[in-house]
């Protein structure tokens, strides 16, 4: 995984307000937590709505609404948001087209028994069954 990837598509260090150089790094950005800021910054990046962004990280939107920017979410939110960006950065790469991964991510997907990607993208185990999946696409395996 590319760890600044992972920082860009949640606003980079002006966002974080640090710089993320090792997986280290992205454990204490998550016990610290993630700010409404970066959230937004990730769910502009996936080209979602804010509502559904909501429905990923099982909060509730008007509790989004609620937050500043500055505000941070909890440690299991934050690890939640940190692996969205995970899935965000790795599909954009072997993709090689975000475009492309945005319109992959919204389309049902049989290898994932017709959900779409982005739907499995609020549980730790799904989103673990759309990288796997993607990594099977970046060596040719398809499903």
């Amino acid at each position: 995984m590319e760890l600044t990837g992972v920082a860009d598509v949640l606003g980079g260090p002006e966002v974080l307000h640090r710089k993320i150089n090792s997986r280290m790094d992205l454990i204490e950005l998550g016990d610290k937590g993630i700010t409404k800021d970066a959230l937004v910054h990730l769910a502009k990046y996936l080209n979602i709505p804010l509502s559904q962004m909501a429905e990923l990280v099982a909060v509730t939107e008007r509790t989004i609404q609620r937050y500043t920017l500055e505000k941070s979410f909890n440690r299991i939110v934050s690890e939640q948001i940190l692996q969205i960006a995970e899935v965000a950065v790795r599909g954009a790469d072997v993709f090689g087209d975000k475009d492309k991964f945005l319109l992959w991510l919204k389309q049902p997907n049989r290898a994932l028994g017709n959900k779409t990607p982005i739907g499995l993208l609020g549980s730790r185990f799904g989103a673990e069954m759309v990288l796997d999946e993607l990594g099977r696409m970046e060596y040719g395996v398809f499903s």
